[in-house]
């Protein structure tokens, strides 16, 4: 799948069906999650994959997402900003964050190249989480992903910012119409 295809197709799902992605399709998503980028080339992100049902159901009630629980799958996205830290200081902290959101926009759109779906969560309980998966305290979970394959993969219209609410010109609020064409009045 061209990239551009796997980033309009990309969709988060809450309906999954009882199949399971395979080990190789998993390690796959997270393999082209860990390409980069990365500040100062330190790669401080680790992924645990849950597949086992019940610790599953327990992920789901530290989420308060009661549809967490059909996932066949999860990846748990954590970081340690340590290294980060230690190199840049406290903007070391927001360097995790960034990569740690690229990462998982990677690893999204690789999963929608290889016929899967995921959704990004956000909302969780950290404490409970870390108890359950025996994560040290340092430790940051940056997401949880549940993965499958979609049940109902209907074609949903996105709503969706458009290029002109997304984009100023040189300096803040100042829109133009973006086009590929020169101005004419330039």
């Amino acid at each position: 799948m061209e990239l551009n295809s796997a980033i309009k197709k990309r969709k988060s799902t809450r309906d999954f069906k009882r199949k399971k992605p395979s080990f190789k399709d998993i390690l796959e998503a997270i393999d082209a999650a860990i390409q980069g980028p990365f500040a100062g080339n330190i790669n401080n992100l680790k992924f645990i994959i849950i597949e086992s049902k019940d610790s599953i159901e327990d992920i789901s009630n530290h989420t308060g997402q009661k549809w967490v629980q059909n996932s066949p799958a999860l990846i748990i996205v954590t970081s340690n900003d340590s290294h980060l830290e230690d190199l840049y200081g406290e903007r070391g902290r927001v360097y995790s964050r960034q990569q740690a959101g690229a990462a998982i926009s990677t690893l999204l759109l690789r999963l929608t190249d290889l016929g899967l779906t995921g959704s990004w969560i956000g909302a969780y309980s950290d404490e409970r989480i870390k108890q359950s998966l025996g994560i040290p305290e340092k430790i940051q979970i940056e997401a949880i992903i549940p993965i499958g394959y979609a049940q109902n993969p209907k074609e949903k219209k996105k709503t969706k910012t458009t290029i002109e609410e997304a984009t100023y010109w040189e300096v803040w609020e100042r829109n133009r119409r973006p086009t590929i064409f020169p101005d004419p009045q330039r």
